[in-house]
């Protein structure tokens, strides 16, 4: 942009862009002596010149690009939005946002970046976007033609492509647009939502009356158009629908919104640590975060406004078995009628995770989904992590964030299976069979509890893994899904986790002893798992040198902790588990497991010291499981008490 010198005279400036207007000069030299004389001293003065509806018909929509990267032109552009001609001056709002959203180096919420372009006289990237956002709600206003939907289409891919979901003033300008171009203004903030995200809106503080009418109406009358077909509006609506949906799923990826976790402290508020502050509490206290809800709050709102207010069986057909429909938005600038948009699978599962979380924790008035684990969660789960579930968790945290927090729902109101009195596993399949649905997706969410780049959302995962485990009303599946994790999993948080079931599968049988015996009642279970749980350790004492010594204790950590934790419980309290422990197990542990496991341990300690071999973490984990292990030597029912 060519801008004034800073010991120019802003008065000779004025002067040429007041007297050089036409028809003193033709309107391209005026154009030119305009954008060499664009200063934030100017456009008062450009503001009166822009007044002039046939002039700014002819050379506003080429000022757009320099005039927005300039401190204090709003006045300007909004007056352009007004008076230009709409269909020219959209096609350059929207190759400026194209441009926009190219631009590197800026981090939306980065507040060191923002201060560092007010202190240098600049226009952030942010507030860029807000203005555009509201040049675009007023020209859309202006335009009359047959298929509005046309330029609708070509706007929206454009805002979604520029729109940063790390924004809050960002995504409150969507709300704006969206608001504006649906015909419905936004809604003044619930009382019990605090949110003090407020953008300025062009389309709102402007008096519409003020506008020019559009010179190329398509009935060939200025400023009219033929009546519009109910199915083009129709289509429209659609469209913004839709693109509500994307901006749903994009804020929640980018966003931090902890629904899972806070479900998870709502329904066992027993798990929270005294004097440890929780999710709930952050979310209460917090500016930023209570910001973030006022912000998913007001998304979700405006898509009731744009019609999805009930949670219906079409919806949920939509959700659970259509196709994944990641842009919904390609293409739509050749769509005909509403039928053919779809909205974006992802922020729908994000909108039934805030229906049933808010419903749950805020105790709001939303609708709730009638849906099973078994075989609803199970196939929309299923359909977003088949291919790469790594890869899809990483690039979709709120997403998958949304997936567990719906069901963790489901479990807690006891919708786990359309027929909750037979087993989960597939009539003709075995429940270690990989095609079993059960199998299936009780691996699918132990695989966000593995790979989830959020602490809590992990732990709810795992926890929403435990309890479809737990709700399988066939302890013989349970035990061999048990069976099969401990064996196969390669992952040994997972084989720790799979533990902590087995023993909450242990307690759950002897508090019903009185009442059933299971697998888990008797010996069966222990017998079963005794030797993934416990599995021969010779090897680590055999000829092994000093390096895969180390490597199979960093590896294998957190599993080999659980393990002993799980001989505390047991032979802590041999009379207690006597029901449950076969026979000469103690002895068995400890041969194959317990002193290899030590020996090797105190090994590692010995020689690490004179090789070359770096501990880091392990150093301390070893001290710790060591200790746990002397322990677990000291049980009575264990070695007898005779110790090490």
């Amino acid at each position: 942009m060519a801008t004034a010198e800073l010991d120019r005279d802003p008065s000779k400036a004025i002067t040429a862009i007041r007297d050089a207007r036409p028809p003193a000069t033709d309107r391209f030299t005026y154009l030119t002596i305009v954008e060499s004389n664009l200063s934030p001293e100017v456009l008062p003065t450009l503001n009166e010149v822009l007044q002039d509806a046939g002039l700014t018909q002819e050379i506003g929509w080429d000022l757009v690009y320099n005039l927005v990267s300039l401190p204090g032109s709003s006045s300007c552009l909004e007056t352009i939005a007004r008076l230009g001609n709409p269909r020219e001056v959209i096609l350059k709002v929207l190759e400026t946002l194209e441009l926009l959203g190219e631009e590197e180096g800026y981090e939306a919420d980065d507040e060191a970046e923002t201060t560092k372009e007010k202190k240098e006289g600049g226009v952030t990237k942010t507030e860029k976007f807000i203005t555009l956002m509201g040049m675009l709600a007023i020209l859309h206003g202006r335009i009359k033609t047959k298929y509005p939907s046309r330029f609708l289409a070509q706007t929206l891919q454009t805002v979604l492509g520029a729109y940063e979901a790390g924004s809050e003033e960002m995504t409150a300008a969507v709300i704006n647009l969206v608001h504006s171009l649906s015909g419905k203004r936004a809604r003044p903030p619930l009382p019990s939502r605090k949110s003090s995200v407020n953008v300025a809106n062009l389309d709102a503080r402007g008096d519409r009356g003020k506008n020019a009418p559009d010179p190329e109406a398509d009935d060939g009358k200025e400023g009219e158009a033929k009546t519009e077909d109910p199915d083009e509006t129709e289509l429209q609506q659609k469209l913004l629908l839709s693109f509500a949906t994307c901006v749903l799923e994009r804020y929640a990826n980018e966003n931090d919104l902890a629904w899972a976790g806070r479900l998870v402290e709502f329904y066992e508020p027993e798990r929270t640590v005294p004097g440890r502050r929780t999710l709930m509490g952050a979310f209460r206290e917090e500016e930023g975060l209570l910001a973030k809800d006022g912000i998913v709050g007001n998304l979700v709102a405006l898509i009731g406004d744009l019609g999805l207010r009930s949670c219906s069986r079409t919806f949920l057909k939509h959700v659970c078995e259509g196709p994944l429909h990641e842009n919904p938005l390609a293409g739509s600038e050749d769509f005909e009628s509403a039928s053919q948009v779809k909205l974006s699978t992802g922020g729908a599962v994000c909108l039934v995770a805030y229906w049933v979380f808010s419903s749950t924790v805020f105790d709001a008035d939303h609708p709730q989904p009638e849906m099973n684990i078994f075989p609803d969660h199970y196939a929309v789960l299923d359909k977003f992590l088949q291919d790469d579930a790594h890869a899809q968790i990483q690039q979709s945290p709120g997403t998958v964030e949304a997936l567990v927090t719906i069901g963790l729902w489901l479990h807690a109101n006891k919708f786990v299976s359309a027929n909750p009195n037979t087993p989960l596993t597939n009539p003709t399949t075995s429940p270690e069979d990989p095609t079993s649905d059960f199998m299936r997706y009780i691996h699918l969410v132990t695989l966000i509890a593995l790979f989830h780049p959020k602490l809590h959302v992990r732990n709810a995962a795992s926890t929403l893994a435990g309890q479809v485990l737990h709700s399988d009303p066939s302890d013989d599946d349970r035990l061999k899904v048990l069976y099969d994790l401990l064996e196969n999993c390669t992952f040994a948080s997972l084989k720790a986790r799979a533990i902590t079931w087995l023993r909450e599968e242990l307690i759950a049988a002897f508090t019903a002893k009185l009442h059933q015996t299971t697998a888990f009642s008797t010996p069966q279970a222990l017998e079963t798992v005794q030797y993934v749980v416990f599995p021969n350790l010779d090897f680590l004492v055999e000829d092994t040198n000093l390096e895969e010594v180390v490597e199979y204790l960093v590896t294998n950590a957190p599993f080999l902790m659980q393990a002993v934790n799980l001989g505390l419980f047991l032979w802590s309290s041999p009379e207690k588990w006597k029901a449950v422990l076969p026979a000469n197990m103690d002895a068995t542990v400890r041969q194959r497991w317990f002193e290899p496991l030590l020996e090797s341990i105190e090994r590692v300690q010995k020689e690490s010291k004179s090789s070359d071999v770096e501990l880091g973490p392990l150093e301390g984990e070893l001290a710790v499981l060591k200790g746990r292990l002397e322990d677990l030597a000291a049980k009575e029912g264990f070695t007898g008490g005779k110790g090490v």
